[in-house]
């Protein structure tokens, strides 16, 4: 019973972990900014993710860059476009929303009837969070449109990972990260000027990176071998619950009833999704990370 049991602890620990990371970063938002937190954040899970895979070890192709490169570009882009997004909406609503990309990208693949309801019912979510009507519960509008940006992210993140991964291996993960920081290192420093290098703050970011990528990605490292494809992306689906608790918890963000709605009409389609697929999904350990190691 414990064997059973043991990989979904691990996989909610996890979750608990990288939600409570993006709470911890956006109570740092009023002095560096999510320009400024983003950059420090890959910045070290670049150097932890280095430590782990090594990737000096294997040689790269051109063609092998190409895609490693658009993967690092992906990761950045969506971690920037998240902390924006969290910045001015709950965490739960943003991560919510963000989780779209990953269910279009699933939807893409699949022309059964039945996926097309659950698109259906995570559009009726996602319209429910979105400013057209009173219902949004006065939502930034700029919060959602990042949020969506950051789902856009995400899908091309699963895009472009799996195809640097089939090519150069998991080591993809930690060169894409480089890059990520290295892109987004200026764009911080432009925003954020010499608060970037505050010494009180640096102990608290490498606390964020450490929830963030190490304790999680060394964590599903362990559950995905023991876990089903289908049950662990079931399982991730859930992240929006548990950001949204962080964000209760760590922050004092209180989510309405119908932002509660909406958050559930999202995941019904995100299990729906996953527990309908007629092919079997191989997980790799950069698709872990896809979740929330470079995100949240």
């Amino acid at each position: 019973m414990f064997k059973r049991t043991l990989p979904v602890l691990l996989i909610f620990i996890s979750m608990i972990s990288v939600q409570g990371s993006a709470s911890i970063a956006k109570y740092l938002f009023p002095i560096l900014g999510p320009e400024g937190m983003t950059a420090w954040r890959l910045f070290f899970s670049s150097i932890m993710l280095i430590l782990i895979f090594k990737p000096w070890r294997k040689t790269m192709t051109k063609q092998a860059l190409k895609y490693v490169f658009l993967y690092g570009i992906s990761i950045g882009g969506m971690n920037l476009a998240f902390y924006n997004a969290i910045a001015r909406v709950p965490l739960g609503v943003a991560v919510a929303i963000e989780l779209t990309g990953p269910i279009m990208v699933a939807m893409c693949s699949s022309r059964k009837l039945l996926d097309f309801i659950w698109l259906s019912i995570a559009i009726i979510g996602l319209s429910m969070l979105l400013p057209l009507y009173q219902v949004s519960d006065n939502l930034d509008p700029i919060g959602i449109f990042f949020a969506l940006l950051a789902g856009s992210g995400w899908a091309c993140y699963i895009l472009f990972g799996r195809k640097a991964c089939t090519i150069y291996g998991t080591s993809s993960v930690a060169v894409g990260s480089v890059i990520a920081a290295c892109f987004l290192f200026p764009i911080g420093i432009w925003q954020s000027g010499s608060t970037m290098f505050s010494l009180e703050l640096l102990p608290l970011i490498f606390v964020v990176s450490l929830l963030a990528s190490a304790i999680p990605y060394g964590l599903d490292m362990i559950a995905l071998p023991r876990l089903p494809a289908q049950t662990f992306s079931t399982l991730m689906s859930l992240s929006p619950v548990f950001a949204a608790f962080s964000g209760l918890v760590v922050l004092h963000e209180q989510l309405t009833g119908n932002q509660w709605l909406a958050i559930a009409f999202i995941i019904m389609s995100s299990i729906g999704t996953v527990l309908t697929m007629s092919y079997p999904v191989k997980i790799k350990p950069i698709k872990s990370n896809s979740e929330t190691k470079q995100k949240n």
